[in-house]
């Protein structure tokens, strides 16, 4: 099983929540189940999120696509973003 780790700051926790609520069923269909949202206890606008991915493959191209830059930028997401695959 492949773990993906993302690291970002967003501008405003309350507005980038439902932003990443809307775009589940684009991680669904990617094959990514979200296991933790954590928020920084220093910092609660950096979210840290882990996820298993059914395809590396798959989880790779995601996180790499237009569509998740596009819905990263429109959440407010700060900075380019830490992504770790794992496993």
């Amino acid at each position: 099983m492949t773990h993906i780790l993302v690291r970002h700051k967003v501008a405003d926790f309350a507005k980038w929540k439902p932003a990443y609520d809307a775009h589940l069923a684009a991680r669904q269909k990617a094959g990514l189940r979200e296991k933790n949202l954590l928020r920084s206890v220093d910092n609660p606008n950096e979210v840290v999120l882990l996820f298993e991915a059914e395809d590396l493959t798959r989880a790779q191209a995601f996180s790499e696509s237009s569509d998740l830059s596009e819905a990263m930028q429109k959440a407010g997401v700060v900075g380019k973003p830490d992504i770790l695959f794992l496993n």
